[in-house]
């Protein structure tokens, strides 16, 4: 094998190599609809990968009052309020797949002080619903309602699904499980724990 040859079996390697990693980089990512990383403090929809069942997510009362809480669109051409995600992590720029992070609206309310996701019980009907009011960082037992992990669903290369089961309080005893949809007598889609994981993809706002 000549000189040259072998320099140009080199370089063919390492731009093998770097391939790789910048395509493991992104697996270990959420990437949007358009291939890209999800970055912190950027703002992007999250909508629902079967359409026809609600749109987007937005802030809603259950009883025309406060408290909030997370629910899907009525109609399925709205994508909803734009949101923001911040990962356990804080050196982290983009978000991770698997990782405890922060989902916060970016919009405001009379109702709350802080527009970040939280798990809450409602005691008349037993379920766990995603409220609002969830405040960014400082992981421990006193936030431990405030952080979910978004994973990769079986459906496709941008489709992911919400659950919450964090691993910021190792000594905590925590009932897990995936968000899902129940559905209000009204028809309000609102979002809790259950069996029935929403899949979602996400759009750049």
């Amino acid at each position: 094998m000549t000189r040259c040859t072998h320099l140009s079996a080199i370089t063919i390697l390492l731009l093998f190599l770097s391939s790789l990693t910048k395509i493991n980089a992104k697996s270990t990512s959420i990437l949007d609809i358009n291939g890209h990383p999800l970055e912190k403090k950027s703002k992007y929809f999250m909508i629902p990968l079967i359409r026809g069942h609600g749109g987007g997510l937005t802030m809603l009362p259950m009883n025309k009052t406060c408290p909030l809480y997370v629910a899907q669109e009525t109609h399925e051409i709205s994508f909803g309020l734009p949101l923001k995600f911040y990962p356990k992590d804080p050196k982290r720029n983009k978000i991770p797949v698997d990782m405890d992070t922060n989902i916060v609206f970016d919009a405001s309310s009379i109702c709350v002080k802080h527009s970040g996701w939280m798990l809450t019980f409602d005691e008349a009907t037993g379920n766990r619903y995603v409220g609002i009011g969830g405040s960014i960082g400082n992981p421990g037992m006193e936030t431990l309602s405030n952080w979910f992990v978004i994973s990769k669903a079986e459906n496709g290369m941008y489709d992911y699904k919400i659950s919450f089961c964090p691993a910021i309080c190792p000594a905590c005893t925590i009932m897990c499980g995936d968000v899902g949809v129940f559905i209000g007598e009204d028809g309000t889609r609102f979002l809790g724990l259950n069996d029935r994981p929403l899949v979602v993809m996400f759009k750049k706002a």
